[in-house]
């Protein structure tokens, strides 16, 4: 997927700058040269999961910073960060509501067999391939933490 969406992106960047969309095509331009940069890294194209990862690194690098700039009272800043999040999540697929992510997260207690917090890491591990870009790693941390308590 990761060459499709690569592909796709690339041509969004070109009718975005047809359309004189500039602020679209800078943001797109970002996502494929963070894919590019970890593809010439690994020297071998990215995976589906791969491609994913990248893209909900850069949503959170953005609500990061948008957190840091309504601290700073620079909204102008933060408007910007929630604009480029608006155009990334295009192209991740749809996002599990909490209630979808409770009930993956329930699945996947039973089959680990955990049964306290001592068992995260067994809970997170089998998770994470499951929801990357689809859920927030941190909601499903805090949600494994009341579900195993």
């Amino acid at each position: 997927m990761s060459q499709e969406l690569l592909t796709s992106i690339q041509e969004d960047v070109k009718s975005s700058l047809k359309s004189g969309n500039k602020f679209k095509a800078s943001t797109l331009r970002l996502i494929v040269s963070a894919i590019k940069l970890e593809e010439k890294n690994k020297s071998e194209l990215l995976s589906d999961t791969e491609a994913l990862e990248i893209l909900s690194k850069m949503i959170k690098q953005r609500k990061d910073s948008i957190d840091q700039f309504e601290t700073a009272n620079r909204l102008e800043l933060a408007e910007k960060e929630k604009k480029e999040i608006e155009i990334i999540q295009n192209y991740l697929p749809k996002q599990l509501s909490e209630e979808e992510l409770s009930i993956l997260i329930k699945k996947v207690i039973k089959e680990v067999n955990a049964e306290s917090v001592k068992d995260m890491g067994k809970v997170m591990g089998t998770l994470k391939p499951k929801i990357i870009g689809k859920a927030d790693a941190g909601k499903a941390s805090s949600l494994i933490k009341k579900l195993l308590s």
